[in-house]
């Protein structure tokens, strides 16, 4: 599963009233390769499922993610970050043996 805190939630439900997205949207993460760690996360918002997508929802917040993105996000929780050493989205991702120092991207 993946979940969301609640600062998360609070800023993903902003963001969508801000940018007009239809009511039925949701978070769709994803990981691909790049980054200097070697895999880099994916953020968007979509409303718009795929085959094999996984469904997950926390707080009120549907989270999308691929099959094989999953395998690296199980266990994640997607948080918000405010603070003065930046600002968006964070992946506290469980499974990351490494990660580089703006948390864009993480080995396995």
């Amino acid at each position: 599963m993946i979940t969301v805190s609640e600062n998360a939630k609070q800023r993903a439900i902003s963001l969508i009233h801000e940018e007009h997205k239809p009511a039925d949207s949701f978070i769709r993460v994803g990981v691909e390769g790049g980054g200097c760690s070697g895999l880099s996360y994916k953020l968007e918002f979509d409303h718009i499922l795929k085959d094999g997508d996984q469904v997950f929802e926390d707080k009120g917040i549907r989270i999308v993610v691929d099959k094989k993105s999953f395998l690296y996000l199980v266990g994640t929780e997607l948080d918000f970050s405010g603070g003065l050493n930046g600002k968006g989205f964070v992946f506290n991702n469980p499974n990351a043996s490494r990660t580089c120092g703006c948390g864009e991207s993480f080995s396995v």
